[in-house]
Parts: C-alpha cells; structure tokens; sequence
C-alpha cells in the first residue's frame, strides 16, 4: 500500500484578476500559505499557464514546476474540464458554451470543437513535458439533453451518441497514450459519462482504452444518491484522480434530486466546503488506502454558504487529518511463529 500524497488544491475556484490569484507565482505562495503541497492548474486560465507554450516547451514546463517548487509546491495535473466539455456538446448548449472558448470561435460550433480537441492534444503533451502522469477533464455530453426518458426516446438515440463520444475521444485518449498519461474523467451531472453504468457504456464503445479512467468525486454522487463507497469496490482500477469534495442531500416534500430549478443554496442537493457536508471521508480515505490509490488528493472547493478563503484554510488540515500513513508492517507480527514449509506441513499433518 502507498500513502496518498497531498494535500493538494485544484486553482479553478479561486484564479482570478486580484493578487495573489492572478499570477501562477502568487497562488502558488498562497496555497503554500494555507499548507497545500501540490497545485492543479485549470489550463483554460492564461494568466496560470500558456498550454500552447507548455506542450512545445520543455524549458517553460521546467520554469512553471520551478516556480511551484520554489513554494515546497508540486503540480499534481493539469485540468481541461471546460475543453473536454467543448470535444462533444449538444446545439442546445451553443450560446452558453461559447463562453468556455475564445471569442475567435464563438457562434462556430465546428471551430470551437476543433479548437477544443487542439487543447487537449497539447495537454497530453504540456503533461509529459511536465512530467505528470494523469490528466483530468470532461466527457461532454450529446445525450445529457436526453436524459429522462420521456418523451421516449427513439430507439438507438442514446447507443449513436455515445458511439459518436468514442469517435471523438479515441484519438484523443490515443495522444495521451503516446505521452504516457491517464485522462481521468470526472463523472458529473451535465456530462453523457456522470455514473458507472455511463462510463461503462463509453470504456466498451473506446475498447476499454487504458488511458480512459475515472476522477473520483464522491460530491456528484451524493447528489445522484449513487453509492460512492460501493463505487471504489468496483471501479478502483479505473480511479485515478481523486477531487476531495464534500456535498449533502436534504430532500423534503417538495423536491428532491432535480431540485425544482432552484439556485445553489436552495437546492435539495448542494456542494459544501469539507466537513460541513454529508461524505463519509473517513471511509473513503481508508478504501482509496486499501486498494492503493497512487495519485493526490485534491481540494475541489465549491460551497454555496462558506467563504473560499476559509474553505481553503480549512480544506489543507481537513485532507491532513484524512490522509491514512500506511502501515508496512501487519498489526499481528509481534505474533508470528517464523514458520517454514516443512512446519506448515506438520501443522496441516501432512508429514
């Protein structure tokens, strides 16, 4: 068994136009601040990292991990969950995803898929040049508008979609496969991969590719009431990235997973900082443990209530308090007879 390495914290949530969140140097010496020992760099932030740049530069890739190092800092994995959501997304969605791209493609779906599947082909390369070994985004979703089945759905409508998911994806998890890198994708409502089954349907459409793998956020199944526990036993081969996010489900009589439209904060199911939610970290920390997770444990903060600042604060001792040293030795070994084969044999009366 490893020790899992953190904690660390995804940028996405606190990037922004003020010091010390507008420069990669500065959130570095701010999450160090807090006690954070690695960094998830969202790539869609230009004033964090040039990805065009880092996937053609080792030199940059060496100046960037530098600058986290000069903190005690590493870079845990580059993220391009709003690129990922631009590889496959449904006309439905085309005004409010053109804000996830850059003005040149705006009302152009085709240039702003394309530029998207750019994005992540530089991202398998900025990732080797980096040294990383896992990468984390989104699906995208052709399905998602689909989701309830009524009115019913045209027989193959779903089975085409994820088809065309896996026409999509496969060069890209090709890339990756070529720099040596997992794409972990995190499994989340408004995406076509949001559970197991879903994932499922995507891994035999891709043939199973190696490099086609899971981010594990326990958040979005609480708010699917999916069983994130009973998920590890099934998919911790497939598990890794590891986004530590805390959620809680309050359903009543008047509404329940779909929420009613409501905002954040009024919503049955909501995101809360760590430990003010309903996610049994402790148990989740001893499977990831038990079935040897390799990679980090991510801060994600989102929280309709709490400050971030004191989300983050906080968030660095949570994952501390949670990440289990492994033992090296069995708890029973001061008991151990020393036996050999000729005693066992005697023991089982075999000789």
């Amino acid at each position: 068994m490893r020790t899992i390495k953190g904690p660390a914290i995804f940028l996405a949530q606190f990037a922004g136009d003020a010091a010390p969140f507008n420069s990669f140097d500065a959130i570095c010496g701010w999450a160090a601040g807090h006690g954070y020992e690695g960094v998830q760099i969202p790539t869609w932030v230009g004033s964090l990292i040039d990805l065009e740049k880092a996937a053609t530069s080792k030199t940059y890739c060496d100046e960037l991990a530098g600058t986290a190092a000069g903190h005690g800092l590493a870079i845990t994995e580059l993220s391009t969950h709003l690129q990922g959501q631009l590889v496959a997304a449904h006309p439905v969605y085309d005004t409010m995803l053109d804000g996830f791209a850059p003005a040149s493609v705006h009302n152009n779906p085709q240039a702003r898929q394309e530029w998207a599947v750019q994005q992540l082909h530089w991202a398998a390369k900025a990732s080797q040049n980096l040294g990383l070994t896992e990468h984390a985004t989104f699906s995208g979703a052709l399905a998602w508008p689909f989701l309830y089945p009524f009115p019913q759905r045209p027989a193959g409508l779903v089975e085409e979609a994820f088809d065309e998911l896996a026409r999509r994806w496969t060069p890209i998890l090709n890339a990756f496969d070529e720099n040596g890198v997992d794409v972990g994708f995190e499994l989340h409502p408004g995406e076509d991969l949001f559970d197991g089954v879903t994932f499922e349907m995507f891994l035999e459409r891709v043939n199973n590719h190696p490099r086609a793998n899971i981010l594990y956020d326990p958040s979005h199944m609480v708010l699917q009431q999916l069983d994130y526990l009973d998920f590890i036993d099934i998919y911790h081969e497939r598990i890794k990235l590891f986004h530590v996010k805390d959620a809680e489900f309050n359903p009543s009589g008047r509404q329940g997973v779909y929420s009613g439209y409501q905002s954040w904060i009024n919503r049955a199911g909501r995101f809360r900082s760590l430990g003010d939610g309903q996610v049994d970290f402790a148990s989740i920390f001893s499977k990831m443990a038990q079935y040897d997770f390799a990679g980090w444990a991510v801060l994600e903060w989102e929280c309709a209530i709490k400050h971030p600042e004191d989300g983050a604060r906080e968030g660095a001792e949570f994952i501390k308090h949670h990440i289990i040293h492994v033992t090296e030795h069995a708890f029973d070994d001061f008991a151990s007879s020393g036996t050999d084969l000729a005693a066992n044999r005697k023991i089982l009366g075999l000789s």
